[in-house]
């Protein structure tokens, strides 16, 4: 059984505790759950840049985030098996390695001016960071005494927080300034009156070749690592496991609401800068909008440690309603106002994300016991929500214009408000209290 396996696991790491200190190891992992925050996040910035590098329509520019969060509906159960084969510290070091090339292809994809390299560059580099995401978040529970995993995981989603926190800064800085300051040296100079794909497309080159240097550098010390060898899955581990997760309601509703918000969280961030440069609402550079941007991923990050607090006291299904009710209203406020009330409105929605994806992963995992494992996976698949919805926001936006197109991410926050009430309480099937 999966808990027993788990128990193992945990047994054979206390055991091994005494013979080392792993504090350098987590805060190696740490490092891994910034560093894709960090890259998830930078897609943000790069859409409405090869948006304008491409003259694309705003559905043919989410393509890069269905391109990149496609990875997770197509990688994650081979990651599952890959790792169950070769364990988590390996898993890890496969997953740096793809994530580095990933980043790598950037530099032909900016050479070539290509917008289809780009997609396939953001794909390689999704299926690397779930293949990390696979193996870095059991391996943080496992790696140290069993009391404090949660207090670990909690610490290093923290940092993932700040990796999207950062982002914006690093992308507006080195890649959005970058191209307007060209622009405006071409325009004094009566060059030529707009930059080639080319020049503009070489901006990414030099940020991603030192992504690529950092993920390198961390695969490195991975390898050197001397860790547990855990993660590694038995031929019969998973033989005498009676029923599916598939039985449970609570957990099907569950994908569906990780589904929604994981649409409706990359929906909103995708759309920001578009939506901040408009006259009517910000009229500012896309290089200034970039930096507002860390206020959305920021606020989700501060309250993230509010959410914790707060569901020590609160039933933790009460909580998810209440910031989607808010997030709710907030998103409707962006809708049907302008200037700073409509842009203020749709960044502090940011705030009420923050405890919405563990909120519902956990409660979607209650009860499951020897079926965990398999509502895990079914939950990571459901991640695709961040492929297909922003798609569907964006062919909105073309037709209706970027503010009528957020009723997506509005009808999303709905749907999370009924399973925070109703639906995570859901009626378990009868096996589910004899197993």
């Amino acid at each position: 059984m999966a808990t027993s396996e788990l128990q193992s696991e945990l047994t054979q790491v206390n055991s091994t505790h005494q013979q080392g200190n792993f504090r350098f190891a987590l805060v190696a992992l740490t490092s891994l759950f910034f560093m894709w925050g960090f890259l998830t996040c930078l897609n943000d910035i790069l859409i409405p840049y090869l948006k304008n590098m491409f003259e694309l329509s705003y559905a043919q520019a989410m393509l890069v985030q269905f391109c990149f969060f496609g990875a997770y509906f197509i990688v994650s159960i081979p990651a599952g098996v890959l790792v169950g084969k070769i364990g988590y510290q390996k898993g890890i070091i496969t997953g740096l390695a793809i994530a580095c090339v990933g980043c790598l292809l950037f530099y032909p994809s900016a050479s070539y001016g290509s917008y289809n390299m780009f997609l396939f560059a953001f794909f390689v580099l999704a299926s690397g960071i779930t293949i990390l995401q696979v193996s870095a978040n059991p391996y943080v529970s496992v790696l140290g005494p069993a009391e404090t995993a949660s207090s670990r995981l909690t610490l290093t989603q923290a940092f993932n927080s700040l990796g999207t926190t950062v982002a914006p800064f690093f992308g507006g800085w080195l890649i959005l300034s970058t191209v307007e300051h060209d622009e405006k040296i071409t325009e004094v100079g009566k060059v030529i009156g707009q930059l080639s794909v080319e020049q503009q497309a070489s901006a990414v080159q030099m940020p991603y070749l030192i992504l690529a240097g950092a993920l390198f550098a961390l695969a490195l010390i991975f390898m050197l690592l001397k860790l547990p060898l855990l993660g590694k899955k038995s031929l019969d581990s998973r033989s005498g496991i009676a029923g599916s997760a598939w039985h449970y309601p609570h957990l099907i509703l569950g994908a569906v609401g990780i589904f929604v918000y994981v649409g409706a969280e990359v929906g909103i961030g995708s759309f920001l800068i578009s939506f901040l440069t408009q006259e009517d609402i910000g009229g500012i550079s896309e290089s200034q909008a970039a930096n507002y941007i860390a206020y959305y991923f920021g606020g989700a990050m501060v309250g993230r440690f509010i959410g914790a607090a707060v569901m020590q006291k609160i039933k933790a299904g009460k909580v998810l309603a209440f910031n989607a009710v808010c997030a709710c209203v907030l998103v409707t406020a962006a809708m049907l106002n302008v200037g700073t009330l409509a842009m203020w409105a749709l960044l502090l929605v940011g705030l009420c994300n923050s405890i919405m994806f563990p909120t519902i992963f956990s409660l979607a995992l209650q009860d499951l016991q020897q079926h965990t494992s398999q509502g895990s996976g079914i939950l990571c698949l459901a991640i695709v929500g961040g492929a297909v919805l922003p798609l569907l926001q964006g062919i909105l936006a073309d037709s209706f214009g970027i503010q009528l197109a957020f009723i997506v991410p509005l009808l999303c926050y709905v749907f999370i408000v009924y399973y925070g009430l109703i639906g995570c309480d859901a009626k378990r099937p009868v096996s589910a209290e004899k197993a």
